[in-house]
This record gives structure tokens, sequence and C-alpha cells, in this order.
């Protein structure tokens, strides 16, 4: 027996998120029976992050144990043949026997990204949250500064979250701003980025920093208010859970 991790990238468009749910389809739930049919095994993966649905992928990781004699990196190209287009093994590898994904020390990164111009575009419209009105890139970045270091991130994280504890370190957070080229006359808008590394975040709290940094650019939160709304572990006081077709993860680092 050995066990296998694995590093996928995907689309979560059609998909109800990563965790198994019955008579919905699922990345788990491919994935398993990817594997199961190509090893003849009861095969049940083990995921790092339980993506949402909706949510996208460069680089989440599971692991499974098997019993076959394929070798560890010949996975990725069996499965790549056996899985829909919109999931892709990106590699495949032997690892140490109790090495477990979500109980390992790691720092995953995620991106949140924004269309913001005067009209969508439709080759966005599955991975970027379009917003019409301007948006201050200055003070959203002004106000991440408040984020990185060790918080208790209590407001940031969605009713329904089983942790024993809601603080998290928050490594770094930054924004980035492009310009779209050959997007149209007086018309080409950019793309914003929110990128974040953390050692861990709670339910939707990606999605929720976003969705504050929103408000931020809009000029409804002052940056200067940041620490304080942090502080206050007030659900109420940070802005709302941004929606899942603009956030990606794409690094998990063990």
């Amino acid at each position: 027996m050995k066990r296998i991790k694995l590093t996928a990238a995907y689309d979560g468009t059609n998909y109800h998120g990563w965790q198994l749910q019955p008579g919905k389809p699922t990345i788990e739930g491919e994935l398993n029976r990817a594997l199961s049919l190509l090893t003849g095994e009861q095969i049940k993966v083990t995921g790092a992050s339980r993506t949402d649905a909706g949510v996208h992928a460069l680089g989440n990781v599971a692991v499974f144990d098997t019993a076959s004699h394929i070798p560890a990196e010949k996975f990725a190209y069996a499965l790549n043949q056996r899985l829909p287009a919109d999931i892709v093994i990106q590699s495949s590898e032997e690892t140490l026997p109790d090495f477990h994904p979500r109980h390992c020390d790691c720092r995953k990164t995620y991106e949140y990204t924004i269309l913001n111009r005067k009209f969508p575009l439709p080759q966005y419209r599955n991975t970027a949250y379009f917003y019409y009105g301007n948006l201050d890139t200055d003070k959203m970045r002004k106000a991440c500064t408040a984020f990185t270091g060790k918080h208790d991130f209590a407001g940031f994280c969605s009713s329904g979250a089983q942790v024993q504890s809601t603080i998290r370190t928050i490594y770094s957070l930054e924004v980035t701003s492009s310009n779209i080229p050959g997007a149209g006359f007086n018309n080409t808008g950019k793309i914003i980025t929110i990128r974040v590394q953390g050692n861990g975040f709670l339910y939707n709290m990606v999605r929720i920093i976003a969705g504050t940094l929103l408000e931020v650019g809009k000029g409804r939160i002052n940056p200067d208010d940041m620490e304080e709304i942090i502080a206050s572990c007030d659900r109420n006081r940070a802005g709302a859970t941004a929606p899942a077709k603009g956030l990606k993860l794409v690094q998990i680092l063990y």
C-alpha cells in the first residue's frame, strides 16, 4: 500500500464544491470515480481544501492510498484521460504514509478576481466578479495592511463553521490592477486581483475579505477603520461575502 499525492486544477463552475454531496457533481466525487475505475479499488481521496461551489483551483492537493502497481508519477497522465476537461491533474507523486493534507503546516494562497469596467466581458463570466462602478484601488491597498499578522478573524467567518479557533495568520495581502488589452475603445476597464496567503482560512473568509475590500474601494468603508473592524470580531461590520466565481485556490505549500 502506498500514498499518492495529487495536485489538481479545476474550473469549479459546474460543480457543487469539492466535498461529496449525494446526487450532485463534485470535484471529490469525480476524482473518486476516476481513480476507482483506474485501479479497480474503492478509492476515496482526502483533500487539502474543501472549496465551495463555483470556486476554482490551480493547485489543490489531495491524497489517496492504493495497492496499484502504477508508478506514482503516471497517475496524473492516466487520470487526465478519465476526468472531465474541467478537472486536470497537474502532478502525482508518492508521499509519506502519514502525510495528511489538512493536518500539516502549510501556506495557502488564494486570489480573488474583479472585472472592473462599464460592461462585462463573456470570457470572464465564470472566473471574475463584475463591478461597473469606480473602485479606488489605492484605498483597497491601504486597508490590506490591517489584515497581516495573527488575528482573531471571527468577524470574517460565515455561520456554520465547525472550528476550534477563529485565530489565523495572514502572511501577505495585496491588491493589484492591470488594464485589459483590446477590450474596446474607451471601455478598456481593468482586472483587479486580491491575493492573500495565510496558514489557513475560515469558512468563506477569503470571500468576506474580498467583499470588505470592495466596500473600501466603493468608499463605503474607511481603510483607517479596518483594524477596529477586525478587532471587533463582529460579522456585521465586515463586507458581504463576495460571489464564489471570482475565487481560486492558487497554491498550497507544505
